[in-house]
């Protein structure tokens, strides 16, 4: 397109944004977002070009009247769980989708060894742990391992090891995904022999209600803290557009992000692990009660609730800026 078309195109729309600013915020994104589309053409056909300069005054000008003198929301804390953490989320739902099918691969694989090689179990879990629960089972308190520390010495303890293990779950990433991957292998392998175990003794539904008190938040964040680390990564392999740095710095932040939300999951985990799992002896409607409720939270929280806002026509614009639906 000739320059002289181009500007005699547009030229009514951009005095109107320059004569008439806007007030509402998502008529200033929307302007916003097509003045970069404009300043994007302008920039690799007249580059060199004062239509190019002036595009960028108006973009720049927009810029300033949302980002510039905007004083921080109270409801900052608020919108971030609300919206801004959802729809990141929302954008890597099949990144997530990925993360979870590798797990469960890996827990399954685990649990068909152990059906067939009696020594796997020992192999991933350790003489000394199987030994032990073998004389709880013989006791008749098969997870008496729950009940052998205080309370809060416990749940300090497991608190710190959660975050430690996601937190080196999510760095993996950075070595091209395979130290991600390693681990959530791992995990996946323990995870697997562990509960085979118990099914193999007659205790599979006991530990589903015992066990999966915590492992519900547990073992879920630590899926998705998998899947923040390839999120971190995706940037530096996929980097669309974008310069590999700017896409990895990008994607860093994203999972950094996804990271920071975890933490009061596993704390929540382990409060749970270190006072409520070992009441084993608990009612039944009170371990179904609290299982459902985690399942809920997390499937509800980074599953259907932002495929509900992305449906509703809510987006993640620039610098976390919320973009809501025009009603």
């Amino acid at each position: 397109m000739r320059e002289s078309t181009f500007i005699k195109k547009n030229l009514q729309r951009w005095k109107k944004y320059q004569d008439q600013p806007a007030e509402d915020p998502d008529e200033m994104a929307e302007r916003f977002t097509s003045l970069l589309d404009d300043l994007a053409y302008a920039k690799t056909f007249y580059s060199f070009s004062k239509v190019t300069s002036y595009i960028n005054s108006l973009a720049a000008n927009i810029y300033h009247s949302i980002y510039g003198n905007r004083k921080e929301q109270d409801g900052r804390f608020r919108n971030f769980f609300k919206y801004e953490l959802p729809l990141l989320f929302r954008r890597y739902h099949r990144l997530f989708l990925f993360t979870f099918l590798f797990f469960l691969l890996f827990c399954i694989i685990a649990a068909f060894s152990a059906a067939h090689d009696e020594t796997f179990v020992r192999g991933v879990l350790g003489d000394e742990y199987v030994s032990m629960t073998e004389q709880n089972i013989n006791n008749g308190d098969p997870f008496g391992v729950y009940k052998q520390e205080n309370e809060l010495v416990m749940f300090l303890w497991i608190a710190k090891n959660n975050i430690t293990v996601a937190m080196m779950t999510f760095m993996g990433g950075i070595f091209f995904g395979i130290g991600t991957l390693w681990y959530m292998l791992k995990t996946g392998v323990m995870l697997g022999s562990f509960q085979y175990y118990f099914f193999s003794k007659g205790l599979g539904f006991k530990s589903v209600l015992v066990i999966w008190i915590h492992g519900t938040l547990e073992i879920s964040a630590i899926v998705i803290a998998g899947c923040a680390g390839l999120v971190m990564i995706s940037g530096f392999i996929f980097p669309g557009t974008r310069k590999r740095l700017d896409a990895l710095k990008k994607t860093a932040r994203d999972g950094v992000k996804i990271m920071i939300t975890l933490v009061p999951i596993f704390i929540v985990a382990a409060f749970l692990e270190g006072f409520v799992t070992r009441h084993t002896a608990m009612p039944l409607w009170a371990s179904i009660s609290i299982l459902l409720l985690s399942l809920i939270f997390i499937v509800g929280y980074f599953i259907v609730y932002p495929i509900y806002l992305h449906k509703q026509g809510y987006k993640l614009g620039l610098k976390a800026n919320i973009i809501k639906p025009v009603k």
